[in-house]
């Protein structure tokens, strides 16, 4: 007999709960705290955001949803090749078509054109591109870089190294702390309101483009298979899609940035005790709390060059899944193509190539 599925579990709040927030902060915080100090985003906008639909989708579904940054998105806007007003309109673009892809449930059709080699590939030039950008910072001093990689290290040495960037954001915000003082707490204001009109660009194309491939991959179709294999749950990639297409809809207008449920933030949010949706609604709690002090100063006494040390660590966690690939060479060769060219251009050729590889193997019968 086979199992039975849950459409909703009950909301539980206990130690696992606080310890499972911690899961889903652990790339959500360093990109946030990068872009806030690299771009025109409000970090105290783009927390307001997490944590509402933190809140949201684990009263929704009452699971340990994660609610992460768009990847792609944030490392092209991190590395300078998107303004915030490209992201922000790469965002409520993607929003509306996760939105029809959703609601019209095309989306394993969509998959299929796009393929699992070439959403890998996209991982790796992700990684790639944060790494390039996180050395850069380094540079500008290596000893606090070294420290920051230091602080990474002692974290996995003591067992926790998926926790190691987290470890390091958190010393920056103490390095922060101690520069600048406690901030009083003040509300965020009104959000920003980036020129759109001057966002219809190559660049937002192929940025949406390139992120479509991770979300579809990353955050829907893995995501929905997480939740049946750790807590027998049912939620269809359709719906995960709908999901995203309806939380971008609203938190870009908020201030917020391109977000996305994501696998790895699942897994996270597990493997620190995470079960129900309790954990969305402490951390969504957290993230409210913290906009409340994330104030110009607090933010501009951030380390930079740990920032950097940051920024590799993540990059590596991400390039590294390239080593799933089914088609290894192929997924890397977008990887060192994106950074040669962009993002945009990797992904189109990528796609024509797995398509060609395809059909020659099909040609073969193999």
């Amino acid at each position: 007999m086979e199992p039975v599925t849950q459409r909703h579990h009950e909301i539980r709040f206990d130690r696992g709960s606080v310890t499972g927030a911690i899961g889903d902060s652990i790339t959500v915080v360093p990109l946030v705290v990068a872009l806030a100090l690299l771009t025109d985003v409000s970090l105290p906008h783009v927390l307001v955001a997490f944590g509402v639909f933190q809140v949201v989708w684990g009263m929704r579904y009452g699971l340990p949803v994660s609610g992460e940054p768009m990847k792609a998105l944030a490392a092209l806007a991190i590395a300078g090749a998107l303004t915030y007003a490209e992201l922000a309109l790469a965002g409520l673009a993607l929003g509306a078509l996760l939105l029809v892809i959703g609601l019209s449930g095309t989306l394993a059709r969509v998959e299929r054109w796009i393929g699992e080699p070439v959403i890998r590939g996209v991982q790796f030039a992700v990684g790639l591109i944060l790494f390039q950008t996180g050395v850069d910072l380094a540079l500008g001093d290596p000893v606090l870089a070294l420290g920051g990689v230091a602080i990474a290290a002692a974290a996995a040495l003591a067992g926790h190294r998926k926790a190691s960037a987290l470890a390091v954001a958190v010393a920056g915000v103490v390095v922060a702390l101690a520069a600048a003082g406690v901030p009083a707490p003040r509300l965020p204001g009104a959000p920003p309101l980036p020129a759109l009109g001057t966002a219809v660009t190559r660049s937002t194309l192929d940025g949406v483009f390139a992120q479509l491939a991770m979300t579809i991959g990353n955050a829907a179709l893995a995501t929905s298979l997480l939740f049946a294999d750790l807590f027998d749950a049912d939620v269809t990639a359709d719906e995960l899609s709908a999901s995203m297409g309806v939380t971008n809809l609203l938190a870009v207008p908020m201030g917020g940035i391109p977000m996305c449920h994501g696998c790895d933030g699942v897994a996270g949010k597990h493997a620190f005790g995470a079960r129900t949706g309790g954990a969305n609604v402490v951390l969504g709690a957290g993230y409210l709390a913290a906009a409340l002090f994330a104030t110009p100063a607090l933010l501009a006494a951030f380390p930079v060059a740990m920032l950097g040390a940051l920024l590799a660590i993540v990059a590596v966690s991400l390039a590294r899944n390239v080593t799933d690939s089914g088609n290894l060479a192929l997924s890397v060769g977008i990887g060192v193509l994106a950074l040669a060219t962009n993002l945009g251009v990797a992904f189109l050729l990528g796609v024509v190539a797995h398509l060609a590889w395809e059909r020659v193997d099909a040609e073969r019968g193999v």
